[in-house]
């Protein structure tokens, strides 16, 4: 009887571990099961938040097309009555968009449960006239050459910005080399750099991104060679734009379009020194090229879109878009 409950022992505690082993392997394989399938779900909520946001934007973009296009047919209704066009910032368009809960917007009436049932989301955006900066795109001509009076705009917004005194001169040299015409010799060899699509790609070619900064307030990069907006722009654009203009008369002039936009070049003219050259190359009172920008919370997520547009033959079109910021803040 003793020999039997000694020999029983062992087995009952070799029983024991093996179902302490078999219980501790369950709940491993159990726990990674169920990591697994949160960290899934995870990831799919995480794509379905960016695919929702990339759709509200992408309505919010048409929604700032719509208001250009509005802005177009009042400038043509205007040519009609006698009238001349112009953008300037008293217009809709001008008017930014402050951060506001989108459930606002798709209520329908206020006793639906709209703003309770859907996520956190809160839009806001702007539409910024990118004629308002005086553009990287005049510097070079279709001959390939720096064309003198975009040069010395170039070195007066480098002046005024603070920036290194040779920026303008490396800036110049790096958009010649990037867009000169194509020869020969440079396609046997391969040395033209990458054209740049944007200021900050500048940063590509040499330049630094402290000085692109610095300019970032009164210079752009535009697929075209455009004028400065007389009534958008910053009086450091204007006076870049116009030969031998000082800051203090280009301050009155943003002045003196706070109180009446300019509607002609003869009416900024009247507004000048005598004698001051006004090249309809390079200062208008209309503008074609906009920025789009869109910004995006749901939830703890936040996604920013910026949107190049082009207004033209009564539409408007997208030229360039590119995703700012894509943060989840903790």
């Amino acid at each position: 009887m003793r020999l039997r409950t000694a020999s029983s022992s062992p087995r009952r505690g070799a029983a024991l571990l093996l179902a302490m082993v078999i219980m501790t392997i369950v709940a491993t394989i159990a726990s990674g099961m169920v990591w697994q399938q949160s960290r899934a779900i995870q990831v799919e909520a995480a794509e379905r938040a960016r695919t929702q946001s990339a759709w509200i934007l992408a309505g919010a973009l048409d929604w700032a097309r719509l208001i250009l296009r509005e802005d177009d047919r009042v400038n043509q209704q205007r040519q009609r009555t006698g009238q001349l066009p112009y953008d300037g910032l008293d217009e809709p368009w001008a008017t930014p968009l402050a951060e506001a809960r989108l459930s606002a917007f798709l209520a329908a009436d206020r006793d639906n449960n709209a703003e309770d049932a859907g996520p956190e989301a809160f839009l806001s955006g702007s539409i910024v006239d990118a004629q308002s900066r005086w553009n990287l795109r005049n510097l070079v001509g279709a001959d390939g050459k720096i064309v003198p009076a975009e040069m010395e705009a170039l070195r007066t917004l480098v002046d005024l910005a603070g920036a290194p005194v040779d920026a303008a001169e490396r800036i110049a040299g790096v958009l010649r080399d990037a867009w000169a015409p194509p020869t020969p010799e440079a396609a046997a060899v391969r040395t033209r750099p990458v054209s740049p699509a944007r200021l900050s790609d500048l940063a590509w070619l040499g330049i630094e991104r402290e000085t692109l900064a610095r300019l970032d307030g009164s210079v752009t990069l535009l697929p075209v060679r455009t004028p400065v907006n007389v009534n958008t722009a910053s009086r450091e654009a204007i006076a870049a734009a116009i030969d031998k203009l000082d800051l203090g008369t280009a301050e009155r002039l943003v002045q003196q379009r706070q109180r009446q936009p300019f509607e002609s070049l003869e009416a900024v003219r009247a507004h000048l020194p005598p004698g001051t050259p006004l090249d309809a190359a390079r200062l208008s009172v209309t503008s074609r090229w906009f920025v789009v920008s869109g910004r995006l919370r749901l939830d703890e997520r936040v996604l920013e879109e910026r949107s190049l547009v082009e207004r033209r033959d009564a539409d408007v079109v997208v030229r360039q878009r590119e995703r700012i910021n894509l943060s989840e803040p903790r």
